[in-house]
């Protein structure tokens, strides 16, 4: 078969050309890494490399000897980046900057010196980890669909194909019908990934028996959750495992044209997804007579407006349809009648890229990883009051405490610096989920548990506070958000958001009452049962989950008039320690509103009345004589 000897070949002849590779560089060339400057960093090694009297290597070709230089995906340790990787020796070197290149060209590269100023240092201990596999932030997850992510050139097709890429779809295509598919990834345990958890492979199957002439795939790459990169991450650092798994999901319900709809905010992932599609229609993977039999499928990538409504399918699919994105009443289900009024599966972008995976390595040993009721991993952004924040992968099951305290090294002050237990909460879910607390730190995390607790696990955002996040600042972010974000279409939504944003605007503003707060309640409960999409369902998610377990703090500012952490500008009180003042009038003369009095060499006064809580007076006061 003339695909099959392709994939060989492409894959024998990458092989051939790495073995004359004496190192490897990889370079992060996520988004991240590359806000950070690291094609500066990219650019300055080939020049340096190149003055060191060897070869730079860009794209790996027959006979060429000497260093490839290459960009990778999001390596996942952004506090850490940019990130250069060195192999064979796979030492990793952190933040790197393009004036450390000359160094680690002449030490890590013509020599074989570790340069320890660059590697890890763990915080602990204080023990240098100089490779990838000495890193706690490593070592402790179970980095298995995003592994390659950071190793691996995204645009270049065969060493994806090199890896055993698309061998998988090839099977699916040659070997398995469309019904053993289903069976596979429904044996697996596979959940979707993009929220709701519905079983994947009871999708495909309810698809698969449908009766039409046209059938579509739908990556739904629309993520829009604040904090959230999970998504982004896996399309620009292995593009294609999202397309061998739309095409696995094409043979199993009988699709032949799929979409990839992406927020156009996502400039590197749209660039990289592209190329991925056109390198792949090219090599004969995508397109007529897929891997040699009489299958076609065809693949188009369209980037979204930024909507947040539109990661709910109907909307995406009324998007897609060139109308606006708006969530229409099911049934009917996609999987019944979806775009262009043809059955239509939509996957997310992690659900897809998980496929090729499954079939290569087996329902049974797939279900294995994770919990009863989940399986496989989960990847997390993990952001917010952490030693180590970045894109992390766990198995379904994994507690609270083994990603705070394991992985993201703790839990830390504004500053930056460990406050070891001073843990407070954890948003999961963004701004559909809800808020987790200590008592919930060894809660194993999985749709169910969640579920039972008022949360969900979400797209995957994970965002940990400390003592001195206000709660009721945070829900009111939220809330902010999603209001924005309603289409308008219902009214419950539309008003009922906007009504909840009001009264918690109050609370943190000192104009609310106990009757605030029942209200608050009282509407949220109606939004959550009468909005028509998940958007509204679950947008008072935050507000409920935050009022049951900080109720307290809810109640100080309404009953108090006052802020516990002092966050919240409006229930400042300003005041002046007589003790510290020296009296030099420096806060009087800063005050915009002439609400400092006071006599030189004497402590002045504030008058709460006339202050505007501005801050101008803190700032200014060399003493450190007021306080909130």
């Amino acid at each position: 078969m003339a695909i099959k000897s392709n994939l060989e070949e492409r894959k024998r002849i990458y092989e051939q050309n790495s073995k004359q590779i004496s190192k490897r560089i990889i370079i992060c060339a996520g988004t991240g890494c590359i806000a950070n400057g690291s094609m500066n960093i990219y650019n300055k090694f080939l020049e340096e490399i190149e003055k060191s009297g060897q070869k730079a290597i860009v794209q790996l070709k027959s006979e060429e000897k000497g260093i490839h230089v290459s960009g990778s995906g999001c390596q996942g340790f952004c506090q850490m980046g940019p990130l250069v990787t060195i192999l064979p020796e796979k030492i990793i070197y952190c933040r790197v900057k393009a004036e450390d290149v000359p160094e680690i060209v002449a030490k890590s590269i013509v020599g074989n010196e570790t340069i320890e100023r660059l590697v890890y240092k763990n915080p602990g201990d204080g023990t240098l980890c100089c490779t990838v596999d000495d890193i706690p932030f490593y070592k402790r997850q179970n980095r298995f669909i995003i592994k390659k992510c950071g190793f691996i050139d995204p645009e270049d097709i065969n060493e994806y194909i090199a890896g055993g890429g698309y061998t998988a779809a090839r099977r699916a295509c040659t070997e398995l019908s469309a019904e053993e598919i289903c069976k596979i990834i429904l044996d697996s345990g596979l959940r979707g990934r993009g929220g709701a958890g519905f079983p994947t492979g009871r999708k495909w199957d309810i698809t698969r028996l449908q009766k039409s002439d046209k059938k579509y795939i739908i990556c739904n790459a629309d993520e829009g959750d604040p904090g959230a990169f999970m998504d982004r991450s896996l399309m620009e650092g292995n593009p294609h495992s999202i397309l061998e798994g739309m095409l696995i999901a094409a043979q199993a319900i009988g699709a032949d044209e799929g979409y990839i709809y992406v927020r156009t905010e996502y400039p590197l992932a749209v660039k990289r997804i592209r190329k991925a599609v056109a390198d792949a229609t090219a090599a004969g993977i995508l397109g007529t007579n897929v891997f040699g039999t009489d299958r076609c499928f065809t693949v188009k990538v369209m980037e979204g407006a930024g909507a947040f409504v539109c990661g709910e399918e109907t909307a995406l699919i009324a998007s897609v349809e060139g109308n606006r994105g708006m969530p229409q009443p099911k049934p009917p289900f996609p999987a019944e009648r979806g775009l262009f009024g043809k059955p239509t599966v939509i996957n997310n972008v992690e659900t897809l890229a998980t496929i090729a995976t499954i079939i290569n390595i087996g329902a049974e040993k797939f279900s294995e990883i994770g919990s009863e009721t989940a399986a496989g991993t989960k990847t997390f952004a993990l952001t917010g009051h952490v030693a180590n924040t970045g894109l992390i992968e766990v198995p379904f099951g994994t507690t609270l405490r083994h990603i705070i305290s394991d992985i993201a090294g703790g839990v830390v002050a504004d500053d930056g610096t460990l406050c070891g237990t001073d843990f407070k909460a954890v948003q999961i879910g963004g701004p559909s989920g809800g808020c987790l607390t200590q008592e919930h730190l060894d809660l194993p995390l999985d749709f169910d548990s969640l579920k039972k607790v008022g949360a969900m696990v979400g797209s995957g955002g994970l965002v940990v506070m400390n003592q001195g996040t206000c709660i009721v600042e945070i829900a009111r972010f939220f809330m902010q958000f999603t209001q924005n974000e309603s289409c308008g279409k219902c009214v419950v939504c539309r008003e009922g958001t906007k009504q909840m944003l009001a009264l918690l605007t109050d609370i943190v503003e000192g104009r609310a009452t106990l009757a605030t707060l029942d209200l608050l309640e009282e509407l949220a409960g109606v939004v959550q049962v009468g909005s028509l999409c998940a958007l509204g369902k679950t947008a008072p998610n935050p507000v409920l989950s935050t009022l049951k377990y900080f109720r307290e703090e809810y109640l100080e500012h309404v009953v108090n008039k006052r802020c516990p952490t002092g966050k919240c500008a409006a229930l400042k009180t300003y005041v002046i320690d007589p003790e510290v003042c020296i009296g030099c009038g420096l806060c009087a003369k800063k005050c915009p509103v002439g609400a400092i009095e006071g006599e030189k060499k004497s402590p002045y006064v504030i008058d709460s009345e006339k202050c505007i809580k501005c801050g101008a007076c803190v700032d200014s006061c060399k003493f450190k004589a007021i306080s909130v």
